[in-house]
């Protein structure tokens, strides 16, 4: 039997660095991760492509792929749906295969609702005012967005609580490595092994009789 893959989600506040982490753990030539892309409704930052950093969709294309159920989580964050397409995830897990979703924090929680063997990783920023400047310095929103974004950090902040691990984003190489650990002891659980030891014990059976 195929031991199903594993469901790594990365989230945290708007301007943590989410994309900046998971695109250094990409990077690196040893990955064996599968990013599953998710769909937005914003508009593509200059250099984002289509069907690489996100699904780009307009507001009535996203809407139906809610009517149809073919999203495994959506939020709408400061006028935009964003969202992770269900069955290329649901796909890719059942070839044994490692999928790294990073997602605002309210699809975050929606996901661990339907999938909470799943791990769940809270990136935190060292503290507000780096948060803020991080906002800032991308040079893409205006005054309004950025408060309406700093706002919501605040109160993503607070939902730290229904995750499994937090890893501070002080130094993206650290970070990474924090995230890589706890990866590969969570492939370790006795639990995520109960497949391999009842074939094991069947093995056994079959030739003490």
């Amino acid at each position: 039997m195929k031991r199903r893959g594993l469901l790594i989600v990365l989230s945290g506040p708007s301007g943590v660095g989410k994309g900046t982490v998971r695109a250094a753990i990409f990077n690196k030539t040893d990955q064996k991760f599968v990013y599953s892309v998710s769909a937005t409704t914003r508009a593509a930052r200059p250099g984002e492509v289509d069907g690489k950093d996100y699904f780009f969709k307009t507001r009535e294309e996203f809407e139906k792929m809610i009517e149809q159920g073919q999203l495994l989580e959506y939020a709408e964050y400061v006028g935009n749906y964003y969202g992770t397409p269900i069955d290329y995830v649901e796909k890719t897990l059942a070839e044994g295969k490692d999928v790294f979703l990073e997602i605002e924090v309210q699809g975050a929680i929606q996901v661990r609702e339907k999938m909470p063997e799943g791990v769940y990783i809270f990136l935190t920023p060292p503290d507000l005012s780096v948060l803020q400047s991080r906002i800032v310095n991308r040079g893409t929103d205006s005054d309004d967005v950025i408060q309406q974004r700093m706002k919501k950090a605040r109160e993503e902040l607070n939902l730290m609580k229904h995750y499994d691990y937090a890893v501070r984003n002080d130094q993206v190489d650290l970070a990474v490595a924090k995230i890589e650990c706890i990866i590969a002891s969570e492939h370790l659980r006795v639990q995520r092994s109960i497949d391999t030891i009842e074939e094991i014990e069947e093995e056994l059976e079959a030739m003490l009789d």
